[in-house]
């Protein structure tokens, strides 16, 4: 049985997908359960992207032990240097450095000749192995790269230091058939390719981001980069939990496991959902809603006689609560700090006492509090950054013959200020108020609500984006109002692009 190395690229790559920006604190919160979850390598960020993305790679490099941290470089000097200065406190550092190697990307990005492209490959390749033992080099969009220059350049690489060569689908152009040929062309065409491992980073632009991977494991490589829910530029990649799913489920045929820790994949597919605000499609596979849901009276049938009938995973292994009651309004805070153990948070002091009062407040309004309610409330209240601007309260007036009209209380520096606005819509009357109080120039660009659990009363989970001096913010609420949920969501996102725009800047820099 053939071990896959696990490179996770959700703090790096699906952070670029389009509106996501993680503070500091999100991105410990989540490095931390990539590394429960077992992945063998995070990519905690590209350092010369912006000062915010510097902060982010050091401090995961130096709060997460276990898995190797990787941060993304170009093949420049300035890039390998700012990498390592943010690497070089982790327990397990690794650089890791790429240059585009296609003839499109070369000629009309780079303006570089091939050869130039080599020597630059080589010449970053050998300063990041005098700072480093670990080293990954990337030739991106290798796929539509021409074979023989590839092959040259990555014996180049792996004789300057390379301990893996990566082999990019970065446009997902590829079809299982072509890229596994591809893939082993590379591996007996390359003299020294057994000085390294190789391994593949697949985008999902036609859908076949996982099922590329699959095939370039049947053909030698020994590592797939991967985000949590497929999350990244554009279509996304390789999803984690599809990759380790397929591997484990089908490997009797493929030969082949990871070291994951299969129990951890709901967990983490979810956090990574409440921190990006991407939503998760029900019929997703492995963690979608509907994913162990049976409809049909034939399939209800034969899963009640026996599982395996229309099940091939068992929801359990993966971490799907069981949607039983735990606790109430009357549960104590050492038993309330014993089941959020269970459920993957180790919170103590001021953290705890804050989502034990935030777990309270919640059954007041709410019959039966189910797991999935607590992750909720957890996750988008215990994880925030500052608050500039706090939630206070809200009166709204509103019906189907009349203007609405919204008064909002916000919390700013422990004064309480108060605004009123009246709109066509209850929420939008409400983010005029809030508006009005910050006086500052926000966009609404995006808004959705998502029902965290079924029922009257099921908390209302609202994920708004926002636009603050060119960029996108995104912020998250969740009450069983769902007014009260779009002011939060709003505020959140507000504080977030203040906070953001006042440390550092969040563009990000291109990548694979």
């Amino acid at each position: 049985m053939k071990n896959i190395f696990i490179f996770d690229t959700t703090l790096r790559d699906g952070e670029q997908s389009p509106g996501v920006s993680l503070n500091v604190k999100e991105k410990i919160a989540l490095a931390r359960q990539l590394a429960k979850l077992g992945v063998d390598c995070i990519e905690a960020g590209f350092p010369i992207a912006s000062p915010g993305d510097f902060e982010a790679v050091r401090a995961v490099s130096q709060s997460v032990e276990g898995p190797i941290i990787a941060g993304l470089a170009r093949t420049s000097e300035a890039d390998i240097k700012r990498a390592w200065e943010a690497l070089k406190n982790a327990e397990r550092p690794r650089i890791h450095t790429f240059i585009a190697t296609s003839p499109i990307h070369m000629k009309h990005k780079l303006k570089k000749t091939p050869d130039e492209v080599l020597k630059s490959a080589v010449d970053a390749v050998k300063l990041a192995s005098s700072l480093t033992e670990d080293v990954e080099f990337s030739a991106e969009d290798a796929f539509r790269s021409e074979l023989n220059y590839l092959c040259e350049l990555f014996e180049a690489v792996i004789a300057a230091g390379a301990k893996t060569i990566n082999i990019p689908d970065t446009v997902g152009y590829a079809t299982p058939w072509e890229f596994g040929e591809f893939i082993k062309a590379i591996r007996e065409r390359v003299p020294n390719i057994d000085q390294a491992a190789i391994s593949v980073h697949c985008h999902n632009d036609l859908g076949m981001a996982v099922a590329n991977s699959l095939a370039a494991i049947n053909n030698g490589a020994t590592q797939v980069e991967v985000t949590v829910n497929g999350i990244g530029e554009r279509a996304g990649n390789a999803s984690l939990e599809e990759l380790v799913m397929a591997l484990y489920t089908r490997r009797n045929y493929l030969k082949a496991d990871t070291n994951v820790n299969k129990g951890e994949i709901y967990r983490a597919s979810k956090l990574v959902s409440t921190l990006t605000g991407m939503l998760i499609q029900p019929n997703k596979a492995i963690v979608g809603k509907n994913a162990f849901v049976h409809e049909s009276g034939i399939h209800q049938d034969g899963v009640l006689k026996e599982r395996e009938t229309y099940e091939i995973m068992n929801p359990a292994m993966i971490g799907v609560p069981g949607n039983n009651i735990f606790l109430g309004k009357h549960s104590g805070r050492h038993a309330f700090k014993m089941h959020l153990k269970d459920l993957g948070y180790d919170f103590e002091g001021e953290v705890l006492d804050k989502a034990f009062k935030s777990f309270k407040e919640l059954c007041d309004n709410k019959k039966i509090v189910l797991d999935e309610d607590i992750i909720a409330l957890i996750d988008t209240e215990a994880l925030k950054g500052p608050e500039t601007y706090q939630f206070s309260y809200l009166n709204v007036s509103s019906g189907t013959n009349i203007v609405s009209t919204a008064t909002v209380g916000v919390n700013v520096n422990g004064v309480l200020y108060e605004q009123a606005a009246i709109a066509k819509g209850p929420v939008e009357a409400t983010y005029a108020a809030i508006n009005s109080i910050v006086k500052q120039e926000f966009i609404l660009e995006e808004y959705a609500i998502n029902s965290v659990t079924s029922g009257r009363d099921a908390q209302g989970e609202v994920v708004v984006k926002a636009s603050y001096q060119g960029k996108s913010f995104t912020g998250r609420g969740i009450s069983v109002d769902v007014i009260e949920s779009s002011a939060r969501a709003y505020l959140n996102a507000i504080n977030k692009a203040l906070n953001m725009t006042k440390n550092y800047s969040s563009e990000k820099a291109e990548g694979m």
